[in-house]
């Protein structure tokens, strides 16, 4: 039978660490791994077992570190490799485990490779990228770049200008333009092999795996992604072979596409997935817990950024609707869970934080959410203390509208919220500077704080292997409340999740083999079993409850 993923993956829970944000080890306003190693207990206390870090790598930072100009050497704002390496083994003394971000569809313009494929002369790194013959041909429809090399030709960009699309080649090359090579091209063959070694040299390290940015960018003009597809599983196969217990995962958010390449799992975005986000973006009020469209988040009012309740399944206002969200959940779900996991996180780097008009109840219940459900779930810093974005950032780093959710983890309320000893005016970005912004030194002291149900949650779902990534997933009723089975073997657990503020009650069919529930983690919802009905009733609402059945 086929092995879908290490054994460490079905109980693994992810925190992803945006570096430059997390804790400052030297106080020059910037963090780095130093700073991460510094604060790995923090995580093992949390109960999380599993980073991801978005890249640490040498770049020109046009990006936020997305454009590498050297994949095998650590950024020195960050520290060095050997502070890599330090790292890999102080997380494993505490059974953490890291993932590196790979970022294999494009580089920087500053990368070697690519400054030597930009050169006139003909040499080994040419058809590294993807040129025309001559600045003035035709582009055939592609986004390309012209006047940056001698090179008489422009070069196709992946994201922004300074991103040149590494050469995987074309699916369909057009005979049209002879620069257009076929995916088995010698050339393009090479890039795959330096991607592969690139591989093998964090695993060596000690990396756990890698996120793969932009997964489904490498083979242009591929229709259903059928040659992307193949790439990946060729790397997956590699891994297998030589690192069995290393692991991928995409960013997709296509899991059909994305589990059937050979990634153990995909992320569910609220981006880019087909027949499911691009509906949103047209009706942002069905989201689960974020407006796709960005200018639903926020209203300016001279100086001041309104927030604007964009009515998803989990504001308080009860206005949303989880059905049209499990409709392609359930799809996808059935469709690939022999396959892989789709991860739902609860936000990453390129996203605004889930935290707006939200308090720590209401983001309580999505937590709940996150970690109950099948897959594997990724925390992003800052959220397990409601961190909020902070509108109107001049963007840092190419962050752009993204700046707002990067700003520096806030540890305690001594100076610059304990991120960094630096000068205010040095920090990579501004701490949140309300009164009330939230900290984690605050939140461990309170008990019932977001931090401590965060806690709770994981200590839940790390006891019992029925919520864990595999088990298994029916779906009760998609409503207000949200109501779900998750089991394995002999282990069954009802969650009811009810993010609506208003008086409730509601009753369903009881479940077949229900005789009994007992509570595991209770937050105001009242359970009852009489007369072959499961009733549920709360006051107020924004509650969940978790029972274990028959247990």
């Amino acid at each position: 039978m086929k092995k879908i993923c290490p054994e460490w993956l079905k109980s693994a829970v992810f925190y992803e660490i945006y570096p430059s944000s997390f804790f400052d080890s030297n106080g020059d306003g910037i963090g780095d791994l130093p700073g991460i190693i510094a604060k790995l207990d923090y995580l093992t206390d949390l109960g999380v077992n599993a980073l991801w870090l978005n890249p640490c790598f040498a770049s020109t930072f046009a990006d936020g570190g997305y454009d590498i100009s050297d994949y095998r050497q650590v950024a020195p704002r960050y520290g060095s490799n050997d502070d890599l390496v330090r790292l890999f083994r102080e997380a494993e003394k505490r059974n953490i485990k890291i993932c590196l971000d790979l970022v294999a569809g494009h580089t920087s313009t500053e990368h070697q490779w690519f400054k030597e494929s930009a050169k006139a002369e003909k040499n080994a790194y040419s058809n590294y990228y993807i040129w025309n013959n001559s600045w003035l041909e035709s582009t055939g429809g592609l986004s390309m770049v012209s006047g940056m090399a001698e090179r008489d030709g422009s070069f196709m960009n992946n994201y922004f200008t300074v991103q040149p699309a590494l050469n995987y080649g074309f699916a369909n090359p057009d005979p049209a333009f002879s620069w257009q090579l076929p995916v088995d091209h010698p050339d393009v063959l090479k890039v795959r092999e330096e991607i592969k070694n690139i591989i093998r040299f964090y695993l060596d390290l000690g990396a756990a795996g890698f996120r793969c940015d932009l997964a489904p960018s490498l083979v242009k003009k591929d229709p259903g992604k059928i040659q992307t597809m193949a790439i990946w599983r060729e790397f997956r196969e590699m891994i297998d072979a030589e690192y069995p217990e290393a692991v991928l995962i995409s960013e997709w958010a296509y899991a059909p596409q994305a589990l059937k390449a050979g990634f153990h799992c995909d992320f569910l975005l609220h981006c880019g997935t087909p027949g499911y986000t691009t509906l949103f973006r047209n009706e942002p009020k069905r989201d689960l817990w974020r407006g796709i469209d960005k200018s639903a988040f926020y209203e300016k009012d001279g100086n001041d950024y309104t927030v604007k309740n964009t009515n998803s399944y989990f504001d308080a206002a009860g206005l949303g609707d989880a059905e049209f969200f499990f409709r392609t959940y359930l799809d996808h779900y059935e469709r690939t869970k022999n396959d892989g996991f789709i991860s739902i996180p609860t936000g990453d780097h390129d996203m605004t934080r889930i935290s707006d008009f939200r308090d720590e109840r209401d983001l309580a219940c999505i937590f709940a959410f996150i970690l109950t459900m099948p897959g594997v779930p990724f925390i992003y810093y800052g959220d397990e203390i409601g961190m909020r974005n902070i509108p109107g950032l001049v963007s840092k780093e190419g962050g752009y509208t993204r700046t707002q959710a990067r700003t520096p983890m806030q540890w305690d309320e001594s100076r610059n919220a304990g991120f960094s000893t630096a000068a205010k005016e040095k920090l990579y970005l501004p701490v949140d500077s309300a009164p009330d912004a939230p900290n984690v030194a605050e939140q461990q002291k309170r008990p019932g704080s977001l931090w401590h149900k965060v806690k709770e949650l994981l200590k839940l779902r790390s006891d019992h292997k029925a919520l864990q990534a595999d088990g298994e997933f029916e779906l009760l009723l998609a409503d207000y409340p949200l109501i779900y089975i998750r089991s394995k073997g002999d282990e069954r657990i009802l969650t009811v999740i009810q993010p609506a503020r208003r008086d409730w009650q509601c009753s369903i069919a009881l479940p077949q083999g229900m005789e009994k529930l007992s509570a595991l983690l209770e937050t105001g919802i009242a359970a009852e079993i009489s007369d072959g009905k499961l009733t549920f009733s709360g006051n107020g609402g924004t509650h969940f409850g978790i029972w274990k059945i028959n247990g």
